[in-house]
């Protein structure tokens, strides 16, 4: 071992007090930055993850004049036959109202999003079926499954209950049908359909007279990395049709830009915290080699040259990054394991989507490694200013 290593490791480990507060300097830095990606990185992922599950797939296919006309089974057909595709669902929107009688009293509730499914495909495309917590998903024409939130507001609907429901049609004549509840939907953190009731699509095509017409396609893959791929193929094969098309990717980015760039803003904050360590390793650094001055003055005199002492206080700024670097990555592991064995929620209600980015932890790591190096080369070049005669002075 070099001696300079060793002069190195003895003078900080001499000062035990100054070793732990840089060591915490730079383990701090590096735990908060840990945090804030499990934390706010790990609820963009969540909320990806349940436009995904919920609404959008994979893959979702849309018609520039608001419907598509061709045939739903054909696109599913044609979507399945690819070996990326799991599945594919058609589904159809529209706004309702609704009422019921709920204990003598007629309860009324307006503008309730409403969204027509085909049961059997969509529990293979969706999870909105996972949701339903009472009663059933709709496998039948005549019965509806309402959001937590609609049942709440329909004075406590309940699975049995009849509920009325009217649909404005495409020759603006109102449609109206009476439903049973079959099922009440419940999803964490509301991001499922608790704000929405799910009939069956054909029941829906009816009542909006939009037979054999669909809203949109919702795709899932078996490979979420062809998504891209499969998307563009897909266009490419029906050109002369106005077909639309967005990967979960893309449909993340337009509905959740603002949440994006919160997330930069918060990693912009975790960086600062970084350089704040950095600062308190300078600090630490040159009390290290105010206290180190008759010591400094000593080596000089028996010898020692400048860039002795320089490489002496470099490795100190060495041996504070690795330590800190090594505690900091692994406190901030272990805070990320902790999450992902506790299934870690947002607010106690959306479970987050807790993941080790590799590449962002070793990146944190050198970087926190490089800047307790900087942080140490004023400090260490100050040290090589002192003269013997001058340093030996001093007490």
């Amino acid at each position: 071992m070099d001696y300079r290593l060793r002069l190195a490791k003895r003078m900080l480990f001499n000062k035990k007090g100054s070793l732990i507060g840089a060591v915490l300097a730079v383990t701090i830095g590096i735990l908060v930055i840990h945090v804030n990606f499990v934390i706010f990185q790990g609820l963009f992922d969540a909320i990806v993850r349940d436009i995904s599950d919920y609404r959008n797939g994979d893959i979702l296919v849309t018609d520039e004049f608001d419907f598509i006309d061709k045939s739903d089974m054909s696109l599913v057909n044609w979507f399945e036959r690819i070996p990326f595709v799991d599945a594919a669902t058609p589904r159809l929107s529209s706004t309702a109202e609704m009422n019921m009688t709920k204990n003598g009293k007629r309860i009324e509730e307006s503008r309730v999003p409403i969204v027509g499914i085909d049961p059997f495909r969509d529990i293979r495309t969706s999870t909105v079926h996972e949701t339903v917590t009472e009663g059933n998903y709709v496998f039948s024409r005549n019965n509806i499954v309402l959001g937590s939130n609609v049942a709440r507001d329909l004075g406590g609907a309940q699975v049995g209950d009849s509920v009325k429901v009217l649909v404005v049609d495409r020759y603006g004549q109102d449609q109206i049908r009476r439903f049973t509840v079959s099922g009440i939907a419940n999803s964490p953190g509301g991001q499922g359909f608790d704000y929405t009731a799910v009939i069956h699509i054909d029941t829906l095509r009816d009542m909006m007279n939009r037979h054999g017409d669909t809203g949109s396609l919702m795709v899932k893959l078996n490979d979420p990395t062809k998504a891209f791929e499969v998307k563009e193929f897909f266009l490419r094969s029906f050109p002369h049709d106005d077909f639309l098309a967005e990967t979960i990717e893309e449909s993340a980015e337009q509905q959740l830009a603002g949440f994006r760039s919160g997330i930069a803003m918060i990693s912009m904050i975790g960086y600062f915290g970084m350089g704040s360590s950095a600062f308190a390793i300078l600090t630490i650094q040159i009390m290290l080699v105010s206290g180190k001055t008759r010591e400094i003055g000593i080596m000089r005199a028996i010898g020692a040259k400048r860039k002795d002492i320089l490489l002496i206080f470099i490795f100190q700024g060495i041996i504070i990054g690795a330590i800190g670097a090594g505690v900091g990555t692994a406190a901030g592991l272990g805070y990320t394991f902790y999450a992902d064995i506790t299934k870690m929620s947002f607010n106690n209600s959306l479970p987050l989507e807790v993941t080790y980015n590799w590449e962002k932890i070793i990146q944190t790591a050198l970087t926190s490694f490089a800047l307790a190096i900087i942080a140490s080369l004023y400090p260490s070049y100050r040290a090589t200013k002192q003269l013997p005669v001058e340093a030996m002075r001093t007490v």
